[in-house]
């Protein structure tokens, strides 16, 4: 008995010695190797199984989940062996991330995890896979000045982040979030001059009165609805601005509308420049004005936009109408502020919702854009909000030539920001110095 103990040591020390030897190289393995490897770690009763009945190489073992073994058609069924096996698998796989063929791992209950090599800004960089833990799925502090505060509800993993580590892979990158911030106003700057154009080639009313339009041949026009619509927009702003400061991502979330208002603003001045509608409402005194010179235009595109484009400040604007502005402003505000909320603060989403859907009701009696402007708005906002949250929360041009060519803005900015961003709140501001003496 003794001496087929001496043997079994012998043979698992040297198949052990084997798989050292060889393990840099796992993705050449072939069947007979991984049989080796099998014996060295432990697990002679499963190598018919796994070898002989299922072809198991050096690829296929790097890409093996707990899944496939508890699963048709391998179907292991003792609890103890399957951790244990994807415990060396895990190893295996952690000693040469090169080698693996999926740009991501899994860990024993099925999470995928980011492990890849990936390019972002023009740079390879590795993200390692984070430890499983359960603590980490349950609660991620909250830090601000020093302070802990918690998220009391739990969070479900994304399938392309893990709870311990998406945290920690949102860097801010203020410089990021500065950009955005130049694209936008340099935006704004250039649809202002792109108004003060338009309002030169404005259609005379005379020759072209306002096209039929449906809504506003029905419903009779509201002199002080459009000042309504702007008071719908202020609410919606101050309730974002709020939302922004206490959210702990708070430079993503502003980067986003940043880049999201300006890519819809930059499609709004080659609309409104390609194509001038005539007024949509004989109330509307608008006529063709020329300025004698650069400087007159330059000073009226400053009074655009140091006003904002809003009658509340004393800003009329003539020919911009393809498409509503103003329906831009109001949807985007509701969606982030929809989006980056919890789900459960169903008075807020509500407030926002009605705030978005009575700010265009006022916009058309107003009788200040056709129809077909204010519903071209909303389906173009709402298309582009969603479609680059999808792309961000899914990861789709990590592994996509053709999302980083035609999303080049998208992949800038978001290239470090990896799965959803989790809503939690932090307060912004150090505590007074008298509160810390008195709390502590």
């Amino acid at each position: 008995m003794s001496h087929q103990s001496t043997q079994l040591q012998d043979h698992t020390h040297q198949g052990g010695e084997m798989a050292l030897q060889t393990e840099d190289d796992v993705s050449s393995w072939t069947v007979k190797q991984v049989s080796q490897w099998l014996e060295a770690e432990g697990f002679p009763d499963y190598v018919p199984l796994l070898c002989d009945q299922h072809r198991l190489d050096g690829p296929s073992l790097l890409s093996l989940r707990e899944t496939d073994l508890r699963t048709p058609p391998m179907q292991m069924t003792v609890l103890g062996d399957i951790k244990r096996l994807m415990l060396a698998v895990n190893r295996l796989q952690s000693r040469i991330p090169s080698a693996m063929p999926e740009p991501w791992t899994t860990h024993s209950d099925g999470a995928a995890v980011l492990g890849a090599t990936m390019e972002c800004n023009g740079r390879h960089k590795h993200r390692a896979a984070c430890e499983d833990t359960v603590a980490s799925r349950l609660q991620v502090p909250c830090q601000a000045n020093g302070h802990h505060y918690h998220n009391t509800s739990a969070e479900r993993w994304h399938p392309y982040s893990s709870g311990k580590c998406r945290d920690a892979q949102l860097d801010p990158e203020y410089w990021k979030t500065a950009l955005s911030v130049v694209y936008f106003v340099f935006v704004c700057g250039a649809t202002a001059c792109v108004m003060v154009i338009v309002h030169e080639r404005v259609p005379d009313m005379r020759t072209y009165p306002p096209l039929p339009d449906i809504f506003l041949d029905s419903v009779p026009r509201i002199p002080w609805a459009f000042a309504m619509a702007e008071v719908c927009g202020l609410t919606l702003g101050t309730m974002w601005i709020l939302v922004l400061l206490l959210h702990k991502h708070r430079s993503i979330l502003f980067r986003r509308l940043c880049s999201l208002m300006g890519t819809v603003f930059l499609l709004r001045c080659v609309t409104m420049l390609i194509t001038s509608l005539s007024v949509p409402g004989v109330h509307l005194q608008c006529s063709a004005k020329e300025y004698l010179d650069s400087w007159g235009k330059i000073q009226r595109a400053l009074t655009i936009w140091s006003g904002l484009g809003m009658t509340l400040t004393g800003v009329h604007t003539c020919g911009d109408y393809m498409f509503s502005g103003h329906t831009v402003v109001l949807t985007m505000l509701n969606f982030f502020i929809t989006e980056y909320t919890p789900r459960g603060w169903y008075f807020i989403h509500t407030a926002s919702w009605v705030l978005n859907l009575f700010g265009i009701f006022f916009i058309l009696a107003a009788h200040e854009h056709y129809s077909i402007d204010v519903f071209v708005a909303f389906y173009l906002t709402t298309r582009l909000f969603l479609y680059y949250h999808t792309l961000s929360n899914t990861r789709v041009y990590q592994r996509s030539r053709r999302a980083r060519v035609w999303f080049p803005l998208f992949s800038f900015f978001e290239c470090n920001v990896s799965g959803p961003v989790p809503n939690r709140y932090c307060w912004p501001f150090p505590r007074p110095h008298l509160l810390k003496i008195i709390t502590g």
